[in-house]
């Protein structure tokens, strides 16, 4: 069963996937916590019940559908590249995860989208962010995300990517309402003032330097791999719930220009 889904894990890994499922969720469910009210009712207006976790693997999800935007336009919004000792200088000819997060916020300030505009435009500001935390979805030139970095993880034939987007989280065998509160209570309160910044230039800042603590000496990756990068993804999770919270309260929290106005 457990080289059946690595396989399955390896055969599905591509640049626009981070964090699984539950690593999104759990982004969703820690922002969820720190939600502004008037962030809050925002959300509600938008999404009626669907929770900021349900919302958050959506764009991950709709890769499946057939039609030209998810299967093409859509791919590079979820990931950004940045060569070894740069830093952001822009977005390629056909976008990436800080372009769309850019433009999906525009969606939801205009008081002239329409209700599935401003549904797609908030699902996917949720995803994004969890994917700016994800540390190779901020990766390196030239290996795909860390997708082209072949390892086994105990024992099954895996790659980098797949071990960060879901191995690494699922390993522990908690689903996400299990992970959040135990993330939550381990963070203290300087380290929730350090991780709610809601710049996206400063999460990618941030995910570069972890992203270059994280790949490995030695390709066959187990119980000590997992050790020594538990922190890592403890906190590159919760800095997501944080930042997300952060980002979202912003967003919402500034005033709505008037029909007209909009530059």
């Amino acid at each position: 069963m457990r080289t059946l889904l690595a396989a399955l894990l390896l055969t599905a890994a591509a640049p626009a996937l981070a964090w699984g499922q539950n690593g999104h969720r759990i982004t969703g469910a820690i922002a969820d916590k720190h939600l502004s009210p008037k962030a809050r009712a925002a959300v509600m207006e938008i999404l009626g019940t669907e929770s900021l976790a349900e919302a958050s693997t959506w764009p991950d999800f709709m890769r499946s559908a057939p039609d030209s935007f998810w299967q093409k336009e859509s791919v590079p919004f979820h990931y950004v590249t940045i060569p070894i000792g740069k830093g952001y200088s822009g977005a390629p000819p056909q976008g990436d995860a800080a372009t769309a997060l850019a433009k999906y916020s525009a969606v939801l300030r205009d008081p002239r989208a329409s209700l599935a505009d401003r549904q797609t435009a908030l699902r996917f500001v949720i995803h994004i962010v969890g994917d700016l935390s994800q540390p190779l979805h901020v990766g390196r030139e030239g290996d795909r995300g860390g997708n082209d970095v072949k390892v086994s993880f105990f024992g099954d034939a895996t790659n980098l990517h797949t071990v960060w987007d879901t191995l690494l989280v699922e390993n522990q065998n908690l689903s996400y309402s299990e992970w959040t509160p135990w993330l939550l209570a381990a963070a203290t309160p300087q380290q929730m003032r350090d991780w709610s910044s809601p710049d996206p230039m400063q999460w990618i800042a941030d995910s570069i330097v972890v992203r270059e603590t994280i790949y490995p000496a030695n390709p066959e990756l187990g119980y000590s791999y997992v050790f020594q990068q538990n922190d890592n993804l403890r906190r590159q999770l919760t800095k997501g719930g944080f930042r997300l919270a952060s980002y979202l309260n912003a967003l919402f929290d500034a005033p709505v220009p008037a029909p007209g106005k909009q530059k």
